[in-house]
């Protein structure tokens, strides 16, 4: 064989006749994703945000083949991410053929409401702009998040935009919002089952509110409540909230309130309950679910 730079469809393939050597075909089509991890998107006086991206990639990929991209919020109950854990999960979104970006927020320990959802809309301005580097479409972008990531992604999508703006020519409007289990409402008693300390100061919705006691601030309560922001007038993307039936820490009606005001305020929206899920597991990424989560966002795409 000759030594040279040879093209992919120029090089001879390898052809044997040894007995019991077991040939599997290929297309071509199917994907790997490749991790880049710890991208700075935001620098807020020293403190530095990343994200974690996840891009798929095939052998048959096409120069200009772009990506839909999905920026994925990590919940952490408002506090310190750990944006690496779920990494697995979000590969399974990437190999369905998303460009998966994991974001890192500011958390209660530094930063209060609405810091998170300002770190979101930014993460967002940051695919837009470099998303082509790592074969995203900055068109075609889906906002997305878990437990408090879930509330940051949804309030993010049609958040004022302007307060702490990295990149103020790009703005922050996505096609469509995935909430799964958001931590969405505080207004019920029993929004958060076990917490203890649900409401208090030292709670993390309290400390997400500035480490206020929310039981004696009716005002902030609502404030962080998502439902009780969106009106008829909101300018919000079509929402999918997905949430399991025995969730013992996000209590499942505060996503049905969610979904309620959403349709009686004529918004599109769609509600996916999975039956005996707790908060989080493997039951949010197995195939039926990934299927619901694939044509949703490929009919706000279309």
């Amino acid at each position: 064989m000759e030594i040279k730079k040879w093209s992919y469809p120029d090089f001879p393939e390898y052809q044997t006749d040894l007995p019991d050597v077991k040939c599997i075909d290929s297309t071509g089509d199917e994907v790997r994703v490749l991790y880049h991890p710890n991208v700075e998107y935001a620098d807020y006086g020293g403190q530095k945000l990343t994200l974690q991206i996840l891009e798929p990639s095939t052998r048959n990929h096409p120069d200009d083949l772009t990506y839909p991209i999905f920026v994925y919020v990590q919940g952490s109950a408002w506090m310190k991410q750990n944006v690496y854990r779920d990494l697995p999960q979000m590969a399974k979104i990437a190999a369905l053929g998303y460009v998966v970006a994991v974001v890192e927020y500011r958390g209660s320990d530094v930063a209060s409401f609405p810091k998170p959802i300002l770190d979101a809309q930014n993460a967002v301005r940051f695919m837009k702009l470099h998303g082509p580097e790592y074969q995203g479409d900055p068109k075609r972008v889906i906002l997305a998040g878990n437990s408090s990531g879930g509330h940051t992604a949804v309030y993010a999508s049609f958040f004022p935009e302007g307060e702490d703006n990295l990149y103020p020519d790009v703005n922050a409007k996505v096609s469509g919002v995935v909430d799964f289990y958001g931590s969405v409402s505080v207004m019920r008693e029993d929004s958060n089952p076990t917490t203890i300390n649900h409401l208090q100061a030292d709670s993390p919705e309290g400390m997400e509110m500035g480490h206020v006691d929310l039981r004696e601030n009716s005002d902030l309560r609502r404030k962080l409540s998502v439902e009780c922001n969106i009106s008829k007038d909101t300018d919000i993307p079509p929402v999918l909230i997905i949430h399991g039936t025995k969730d013992r820490t996000v209590n499942t009606i505060g996503s049905t309130d969610l979904y309620l005001k959403l349709k009686e305020c004529g918004k599109e929206a769609s509600y996916i309950l999975i039956k005996g899920a707790d908060h989080g597991g493997g039951e949010f990424t197995s195939p039926a679910v990934l299927k619901e989560l694939d044509a949703f966002i490929k009919h706000v795409l279309a």
